[in-house]
């Protein structure tokens, strides 16, 4: 799922049901303490962010719309980055980050394999990445359109599906090991008509990883 316009788009979130952040939060709150740094991928209106922040941690927000920067400073975020979370290596050094999370925005992504061992080289060794992907089942066609996905974009959006061994496949290649895992719902109108599958990992880098 996308959004955007600020607390416009915080309010088309709640009234959708859209509960990703929650979902990752949820998955990362045994691994993760106070004081911690965490970096939000495609952070938007800095929805997860809050939440880790509320917990105590210091969260560091990226994404390419100067918009959903702008409302996460009106939130008072101030460690902001714009940078394109397809784009690597990202602006950060290896081992930056206890943490990450990115959820909402790998659904927009064919193959977000380069995300995810980009994410492995920021990570600090034990750190945890929590992420959501557009769930695909052996029957699913890998990608789909989709006319409206309360982002307000007139022209349609094309969203993709990833399997759980193709994200193992992910993991693995970067040294994460699969924490925890979750499916839920996305309701992609405010009447809850049409919802898609989606699933969250939670997965940690090695105590002993020197991955550059």
């Amino acid at each position: 799922m996308g959004v955007h316009g600020g607390a416009e788009s915080d309010d088309e979130a709640e009234a959708m049901g859209w509960h990703g952040p929650e979902v990752a939060f949820g998955l990362a709150f045994t691994y993760v303490r106070p004081g911690e740094s965490m970096l939000d991928l495609g952070t938007g209106t800095g929805l997860a962010a809050e939440l880790f922040r509320k917990a105590g941690l210091r969260p560091t927000g990226m994404d390419l719309d100067p918009e959903m920067l702008d409302a996460c400073r009106a939130k008072g975020f101030t460690d902001l980055v714009r940078h394109d979370l397809t784009a690597t290596p990202y602006p950060f050094e290896s081992g930056n980050f206890d943490h990450a999370v990115c959820v909402g925005v790998l659904n927009f992504v064919a193959d977000p394999a380069p995300v995810v061992a980009e994410v492995a080289r920021i990570l600090r060794p034990g750190g945890v990445f929590v992420f959501a992907v557009g769930e695909r089942r052996e029957s699913d066609a890998p990608s789909y359109l989709v006319r409206d996905d309360g982002s307000g974009q007139a022209e349609p959006v094309t969203m993709y599906r990833h399997g759980e061994e193709e994200v193992a496949a992910w993991l693995n290649a970067c040294g994460l090991t699969l924490l925890r895992r979750l499916t839920f719902v996305v309701p992609m109108d405010r009447e809850r008509t049409r919802c898609i599958p989606a699933r969250a990992y939670a997965a940690r880098k090695a105590a002993g990883s020197r991955r550059r």
